[in-house]
């Protein structure tokens, strides 16, 4: 059985000090969650540290919560202002980095081939990528739901060898349920997670993520599918006692 995970994207919310308060609180629950169930914790940058070292205090470096970064660079140095890389990341302990949010491509003009050229070099550091995809609500009402995350699969991922491919963890986040309280269907989102798991070889068994306005109350309807393997998690991810009971509630 694929292991489940839940990776918690706190965006750019969060100092050191209320990221470090986090860390103690959410460990005082972990207990609760079952071991099937992996959990990520992806501060912004600024607080890697500082959740690295409450994490190594409460559990030691090799615990089962791990550390996750929002976002790299492709290059591994260089003048590329206000960036970050991947042996930076990797030696801040970094085990997993989100790549590709549909914020990041909205925001901050981000396209299928930086998505692949991030997820490659995260590769070569050693360090997991989770991978977004997703489509907005005007794609959905079209029809093109599928062409349109199957491609974006496809680009970011298309590069890469079975056996790179089954290093990497994918995140399906239909845009229009970001934060909206909104959310897709359940087995709209299954439908759309095993297309994507069969259109590559090497996807067999990777986890894939459900993502947009999950919640403790409704991740179980969603891991009950057969191809959600779990959540990334945003606006529910940033309550520590919140956040364990919907990884709690993950579990198949």
């Amino acid at each position: 059985m694929r292991k489940q995970l839940c990776a918690a994207n706190w965006k750019m919310h969060k100092t050191g000090d209320e990221a470090t308060a986090f860390v103690e609180r959410f460990m005082q629950r972990v207990d609760s969650i079952p071991r099937s169930v992996d959990v990520v914790l992806c501060p912004p940058f600024t607080a890697l540290h500082d959740v690295r070292g409450a994490l190594a205090g409460a559990q030691g470096e090799d615990g089962r919560v791990k550390l996750g970064a929002q976002n790299m660079h492709w290059e591994a140095g260089g003048a590329f202002t206000g960036e970050i890389s991947a042996p930076m990341l990797r030696s801040l302990g970094v085990q997993y980095v989100i790549v590709g949010h549909s914020e990041r491509r909205q925001y901050f003009g981000e396209t299928d081939e930086m998505v692949a050229l991030k997820t490659a070099a995260a590769l070569r550091s050693g360090i997991v990528p989770i991978v977004a995809v997703g489509e907005s609500l005007a794609t959905r009402r079209a029809g093109g739901a599928l062409d349109h995350v199957l491609s974006q699969v496809r680009a970011a991922l298309g590069g890469l060898q079975p056996d790179e491919l089954r290093r990497v963890s994918i995140a399906y986040e239909p845009i229009w349920a970001i934060g909206t309280g909104q959310n897709c269907d359940p087995n709209d989102a299954n439908e759309i997670m095993s297309a994507i798991r069969s259109c590559l070889p090497g996807l067999e068994n990777v986890p894939i993520l459900y993502g947009g306005s999950v919640k403790p109350g409704n991740i179980a309807a969603y891991t009950a599918q057969p191809d959600v393997d779990g959540g990334l998690v945003g606006g529910a991810s940033l309550d520590p006692d919140g956040f364990a009971a919907l990884a709690a509630a993950a579990a198949k």
